[in-house]
């Protein structure tokens, strides 16, 4: 049994990591580093505006009422303790496969795998979630411009009314077609759909606003705290795009410093957007009317002036922007399973790069038929509360990673600190946990049931395969 214990949490040296990828002069890494500050924050900013703020008022105000805005708030605060812990991480370690890598390195492997567990939940599922949110959207636009809509049995989950989610499943088709050509492409293409989507949003705050009615706040918090808790554990996976910068560690140009500033300017960004659509929409429109409504800010826009037009410009927009959400969270999930598979705990199949492009193509086509596979037949609630717990357990883990790596590495070059250590990270577990408490128990129980098919996989394959097995290609390197 020890010799088990030992082999499941042995560590992945950073130094390794770093002769692997590229850091600090080492060489050239499988992948190529094309990405500046400003395509990484759109990364970050791309991967999480449309995740929630596009359709998920629908979802969480009938849970806490007007005051779904401190929800935000809550999120927002939870991931930005959070948001530093991976800003030092990633400065610190600056490789793909985001916190499973951040584990690997501080908590061994084991304890990577189950991180990879969350990550592959977090990422699949959110692409899903937003590929359905995307589909909403499209028929408000088709509505409002041609005067038909997608029937229910090609545009619904069977759970829905229909037969398939036929337009998200074209969604994530096109999304992995443009991440086959390469990852410098997919960022100036997303970073271009990201600065529409932001304008999209302040036209809505601009115009939502005209529509205020002090009377839509009068029952701000119905459901008193526990519903103001409850929706931030819903709307908590619209923060993921926080983890989608640091799946790009490798191919990111001046790492150390890139990665923790782009973290950084995306959070801010994010969570002042999210504030002031929330609190326009909750002003906007009367509380009882946001439950089970589709494209709900271009109807909102559409009650406040009375024609389509604001409805229509609004759908386009988020039809862009959820599409670069899309194609965000499918680039992060192909770099995390690119990470495992090069560890060696995941097929070879994983890890192959293609020549010319440069991106690893097998996983791009496999992630792309997965997240089809979910959007295309779940309904869009399962979806975001199971993003929702992937995602904080996944931010959990690299807070206490931090602490760790401050022990076993204090003299690692870090472009980053956290500051107020350790009050920061401390903080960011509790609130992570405060969160994951407030989570129905289904959601928690297939959570469970997720991280033990993982980490069976991990103890009858990856433990007899990995890299750092004796004898293994980093196995001598410790």
């Amino acid at each position: 049994m020890a010799p088990l214990l030992q082999q499941a949490f042995r560590r992945k040296p950073v130094s390794v990591m770093a002769a692997e990828t590229g850091v600090d002069g080492h060489g050239g890494g499988q992948l190529a580093r094309t990405i500046g500050l400003f395509p990484l924050t759109m990364i970050g900013v791309g991967a999480t505006i449309g995740t929630g703020i596009f359709f998920i008022l629908s979802e969480a105000v009938p849970v806490a009422g007007p005051a779904v805005v401190w929800s935000f708030v809550i999120a927002g605060a939870v991931a930005g303790l959070t948001a530093l812990c991976y800003a030092e991480l990633a400065s610190a370690v600056p490789v793909s496969g985001s916190s499973y890598s951040y584990a690997y390195a501080t908590l061994g492997e084991v304890v990577a795998m189950g991180v990879a567990a969350c990550l592959l939940l977090e990422y699949g599922v959110s692409g899903a979630a937003v590929a359905v949110g995307w589909s909403q959207y499209l028929n408000q636009l088709l509505g409002n411009l041609f005067g038909f809509r997608i029937p229910d049995v090609l545009s619904q989950s069977p759970e829905g009314g229909g037969l398939i989610n036929l337009p998200a499943v074209v969604l994530i088709g096109l999304c992995a077609l443009l991440l086959i050509r390469g990852a410098s492409e997919s960022a100036k293409v997303n970073a271009v759909m990201v600065v529409l989507k932001i304008a999209v949003l302040v036209m809505f705050v601009l115009i939502g606003a005209t529509g205020w009615s002090s009377d839509n706040l009068a029952d701000f918090a119905p459901y008193g705290f526990a519903g103001v808790t409850g929706a931030a554990g819903i709307i908590f996976f619209a923060y993921v795009g926080l983890d989608a910068v640091s799946t790009a560690g490798e191919e990111v140009k001046d790492p150390r410093r890139t990665m923790p500033l782009a973290i950084i300017l995306a959070l801010l960004t994010v969570t002042s957007i999210y504030v002031a659509v929330a609190l326009v929409a909750v002003g906007a429109q009367a509380q009882a009317r946001f439950e089970g409504q589709e494209a709900g800010l271009a109807a909102i826009l559409e009650d406040v002036v009375g024609a389509s037009w604001p409805g229509t410009v609004l759908a386009a927009g988020a039809i862009i922007s959820i599409f670069s959400v899309t194609l965000v969270v499918i680039y992060g999930q192909t770099r995390i399973l690119f990470a495992i598979g090069r560890d060696g705990m995941l097929p070879g199949f994983f890890e192959r790069v293609n020549a010319r492009t440069r991106t690893p193509v097998n996983n791009t086509v496999v992630v792309a038929i997965a997240i089809a596979l979910l959007a295309g037949f779940l309904p869009i609630d399962f979806l975001a509360e199971m993003t929702s717990i992937g995602t904080l357990v996944a931010f959990l883990v690299v807070s206490i990673g931090v602490m760790v790596l401050r022990r076993t590495a204090p003299d690692l070059p870090r472009g980053f600190r956290v500051p107020g250590y350790p009050v920061v990270p401390v903080l960011s577990v509790l609130g992570c946990l405060w969160i994951i408490i407030d989570l129905r128990p289904v959601t928690i129980a297939v959570f469970g049931i997720w991280v033990a098919v993982v980490l069976v996989w991990y103890f009858t394959y990856g433990i007899r395969h990995s890299r750092l097995r004796p004898g293994g290609v980093a196995g001598d390197v410790s």
